[in-house]
């Protein structure tokens, strides 16, 4: 069939017009799937499972759906948004990680202006840190404020140049990392809390805390000139634990002798005054027995400790033989 190209517009409407009469015919067929598709396509619609669906009405917040398919009123009557509750969210402050894994790599780019902070003695440090969160009140995070993730960065970059003002150059690089990371985290909770933000946070950390790179090497010096300060004085307290308790040791040891020789001597004292007070009251009863007595209990404990025995008689003209009594007598 050969196609004539009509020389005027009436006889190309003419020619249209049988084509028009079929298109008309199904035009609304094809209308009402249209409408069908769209109404199905913004009616249904999916909540993943770390997520939740909070539904506007005309703006006006509806409800909020859990996980799985769900219905709404479409043409832009009911809105949905879909908020992460189960996912933690990080921000890094003074560095960017291009790459997380084994090789981890990090950006090239300068963040002095939020990482470099003055302390509480005048010093300057160069702090990096992170803040992870996650959202526990989706309709607050949605309504409450404008711009949750900004937010949490300024508050955060405000609070810790706080606290590191609050303290002192060696407190921050040493003994009050941990305490910094609680008072930081407790002071930015109280104020997300305050803005009703719906957000939690789950970690404050320290990540470096340094001298900015121009001051580094003399500031590692004068930390070597402390540490070696330190170490001295700890030598020497050593050293003092370890004369001092023994110095005591041994005063305390002659101070406990002394007195036991003294307790010694006064008892000794106090037995020989008794002993010698019975002695003499028994003297005074019998005094020819208790001289005697007393002349052979001296015997007794000379004649021992006296060795060879000699006897002499003036009549005879040499030592008379005595036995050795003495022999086997303990000394």
């Amino acid at each position: 069939m050969e196609f004539k190209i009509p020389d005027t517009p009436e006889e190309l409407f003419r020619q249209a017009r049988p084509n028009l009469k079929k298109i008309n015919k199904w035009l609304p067929i094809v209308a009402v799937v249209f409408v069908l598709f769209i109404f199905m396509a913004t009616s249904f619609y999916s909540v993943e499972a770390d997520e939740v669906g909070v539904i506007t009405r005309f703006g006006k917040y509806l409800k909020t759906t859990k996980p799985g398919l769900h219905w709404k009123i479409p043409f832009q009557i009911d809105r949905l948004y879909r908020v992460k509750v189960k996912k933690i969210f990080k921000d890094e402050f003074g560095f960017r990680t291009e790459k997380a894994g084994i090789n981890t790599r990090y950006s090239a780019g300068n963040f002095n202006g939020e990482s470099i902070m003055l302390t509480g003695d005048l010093n300057v440090l160069d702090v990096t840190w992170i803040v992870q969160f996650r959202v526990k009140d989706p309709v607050k995070y949605l309504f409450k404020i404008r711009n949750p993730r900004e937010c949490v960065r300024n508050l955060s970059e405000a609070i810790m140049r706080q606290v590191i003002g609050d303290s002192t150059v060696s407190e921050s690089l040493s003994n009050r990392r941990i305490d910094i990371n609680q008072e930081v985290h407790g002071r930015l909770q109280i104020l997300l809390d305050l803005y009703e933000s719906g957000i939690h946070v789950e970690t404050v950390k320290l990540q470096d805390v340094n001298p900015p790179k121009q001051v580094r090497p003399s500031f590692n010096d004068v930390n070597e000139a402390k540490q070696e300060r330190e170490k001295v004085i700890n030598q020497s307290w050593e050293a003092y634990n370890k004369v001092i308790p023994r110095a005591r040791g041994q005063a305390e040891k002659v101070i406990s002798q002394s007195k036991g020789y003294a307790l010694s001597r006064v008892k000794r004292a106090q037995g020989d005054a008794v002993k010698f007070i019975e002695i003499w009251q028994a003297y005074k009863e019998a005094k020819t027995v208790t001289k005697r007595r007393l002349y052979l209990e001296t015997l007794e404990y000379v004649l021992p400790r006296t060795g060879k025995l000699f006897v002499f008689d003036p009549s005879a003209r040499q030592a008379i033989p005595l036995l050795n009594l003495n022999e086997g007598v303990k000394k």
